[in-house]
């Protein structure tokens, strides 16, 4: 069997995919590459939640590409527009065809004789089995799982005469128009979709066991308008980008030091936007401070006008069972519904699953360290993208894909075939990599990768740090060896 050898492999053509090789084919001309995706088209999330409402929950002009600047008047945007947006950057820069679609990555053998990766591929959609060689593997695969959403055990869903659906795999036949709906879970999933499904649904009911903070920022950025009309495109691209990337690392930062402040400011946003006497203290503030969970986003004000026109409401309260007509709550309430969709979370899949092996040696990905929060401890010739939890995910996956064109320049000039991270620092403590509430994280943290105490091992999520270590620091430091 002829193996076919590439000098860099992508694994996923998502919004990190798609944009690692754009920096490759930029910063790298002479390598050759390819995409492998285990779906039947790109986009990654955006092609695979179609939920009514799915939209960002980041402004555009971060989670667009800092190579190509989101133009649209929209900043907040719906799905469909930014998978639309993806697939014209692969077209504009030819990506699309070094995309291989049906090709799910199983096993990835490192020799470090060879200074080469073997990877195991089954086509999804005829069964062959495959495989592929490369010097260097970069996962852009996001860190969930696609074929499956977290939904709790509930008791008697058995018994629910109605459709249950997770908005993971929403179903293209579902007609909630004049129908009950009961939306379980109070994040952004559901924020998304109780305003989007309330506008023909009989009523929309969030059911949650506690609040979470949600923020109202307007659809379109009134800013980013008036800068496009005084300066040249590109020059109000890259000034709309900074002032949104400060703004939003202010608010995190002002809501680590001074959270009760942030409380204030969110609960006056809550006075002004529902209706008066709304019971804010049980139904919208949590029992944490603003950003140790993401903070939910209401582009417009969207989830509270629903909410206002009584379309919408929300029921603080935990589930006793299912029953034939809807939910029986502990208190004793019942919620009537005939559609139930239980927007309960995300299960979480570091880099799709791939069981990856260095000589031999299967790697434990939970007993490894992460190097500049993009590659793994003692493991060459690989890096990954890692979004922000605080900031838009391109800003980090951006910075990613230049930083491995750099490491990848820095070999070449100097006949290197091997780098991979060290930690030989017997003083250096272990953190959990996600400094993160979210109910997705601590129901994953054992099977992350850690963090260290100190730099290069220590996962900052600050852009502006990372724009000058990964963009204009060295690539050498005592921690990464070459060979």
């Amino acid at each position: 069997m002829t193996v076919e050898h590439l000098d860099v492999l992508i694994i996923g053509a998502g919004l990190s995919g798609v944009g690692a090789a754009y920096h490759l084919q930029h910063g790298c001309p002479g390598k050759s590459f390819a995409l492998l995706e285990a779906r039947a088209d790109l986009g990654g999330t955006w092609d695979l939640f179609r939920y009514p409402g799915v939209r960002s929950d980041s402004d555009m002009h971060t989670l667009g590409y800092s190579f190509r600047p989101w133009t649209e008047a929209r900043a907040i945007a719906d799905g469909p527009s930014i998978l639309r947006y993806l697939r014209d950057t692969a077209v504009a820069y030819g990506i699309d065809r070094k995309i291989r679609f049906h090709h799910r990555v199983l096993t990835a053998r490192y020799s470090s004789v060879d200074a080469r990766w073997t990877v195991e591929v089954v086509r999804s959609d005829t069964g062959e089995e495959l495989q592929l060689t490369c010097d260097f593997l970069l996962g852009c695969t996001g860190y969930y799982r696609y074929d499956e959403g977290y939904t709790p055990r509930f008791a008697g869903t058995e018994r629910f005469s109605g459709r249950i659906v997770h908005p993971q795999h929403w179903p293209a036949d579902l007609d909630y128009a004049g129908k009950r709906v009961v939306v379980i879970g109070s994040g952004a999933t559901a924020v998304t979709l109780i305003p989007a499904m309330a506008a023909t649904a009989a009523h929309v009911t969030m059911l949650q066991r506690s609040p979470t903070w949600i923020s109202s920022l307007p659809t379109d950025d009134p800013v980013a308008g008036v800068l496009r009309r005084w300066l040249p495109e590109g020059a109000a691209a890259a000034a709309v980008r900074w002032k949104n990337i400060l703004f939003q690392l202010g608010i995190y930062q002002t809501s680590r030091r001074r959270p009760d402040m942030i409380k204030r400011l969110l609960r006056r946003a809550l006075e002004r936007q529902l209706p008066s006497g709304y019971d804010i203290e049980r139904h919208f503030t949590p029992r944490y401070d603003p950003w140790d969970q993401r903070l939910c986003l209401a582009p417009d004000g969207d989830f509270f006008k629903a909410i206002r026109r009584g379309q919408a409401s929300v029921v603080t309260d935990e589930i006793e069972t299912f029953t034939e007509t809807g939910l029986r709550l502990k208190s004793g309430d019942e919620l009537a519904a005939d559609i139930i969709v239980t927007a309960t979370g995300l299960n979480l899949l570091l880099f799709g699953g791939i069981r990856m092996l260095v000589d031999a040696e299967e790697v434990q990905v939970s007993a490894r360290k992460t190097y500049k929060g993009l590659m793994l401890e003692g493991v060459p010739n690989f890096a990954f993208a890692l979004g922000y939890t605080n900031a838009s995910w391109t800003l980090k996956a951006d910075l990613t894909g230049e930083y491995v064109c750099r490491l990848l320049k820095h070999m070449d000039a100097r006949g290197h075939r091997q780098c991979v991270p060290i930690n030989d620092d017997s003083s250096m403590t272990e953190r959990p990599l996600l400094d993160f509430g979210a109910g997705y994280v601590l129901r994953s943290l054992a099977m992350l990768p850690k963090q260290g105490s100190r730099a290069p091992w220590r996962l900052r999520m600050n852009y502006p740090s990372d724009l000058v270590s990964l963009r204009l620091g060295s690539v050498t430091d005592k921690a990464m060896r070459f060979a």
